[in-house]
């Protein structure tokens, strides 16, 4: 199996370069037909959120909706898909940042008690504690 990298991913969504995005149709066109997939890694759903709100400054809704349509694509799987699904589930509901959520879900999802931030924002709720500048946890 091989993974991919963001920009086929972000090609893929934004078709911003129209000979790109093609290639990346037709790749996943044979990959279906041939019954094969594709590694998509947590680190590539995490930059391709941030180039998503960043660079294209495409809105909070419009990022999940694409990310779960790419979930229920048979010729992606991806790495902690649980921790993926239950971070989309609830950044629904939720409004700290998606980075952060994810972050957060893996955490849970690898076995974690929690995680421990500076971010006031992030510690807002759970699993994040927020750490104090003494180094205590607040």
């Amino acid at each position: 199996m091989q993974a991919l990298d963001t920009n086929v991913l972000v090609r893929f969504l934004v078709a911003d370069d129209p000979v790109q995005a093609g290639q990346v149709r037709k790749l996943l066109k044979q990959a279906e037909a041939e019954g094969r997939a594709y590694f998509v890694p947590l680190p590539v759903v995490l930059e391709t959120i941030w180039v998503l709100q960043s660079v294209y400054d495409i809105g909070r809704k419009d990022i999940l909706d694409a990310l779960h349509r790419l979930m229920l694509m048979p010729v992606l799987a991806f790495d902690r898909q649980d921790a993926l699904d239950r971070c989309l589930h609830a950044a629904r509901e939720d409004a700290r940042d998606l980075a952060d959520l994810l972050i957060g879900h893996a955490a849970l999802d690898a076995g974690c008690s929690g995680v421990l931030t500076f971010d006031r924002r992030a510690a807002s709720g759970a699993p994040f504690t927020l750490l104090t500048a003494e180094g205590d946890t607040a």
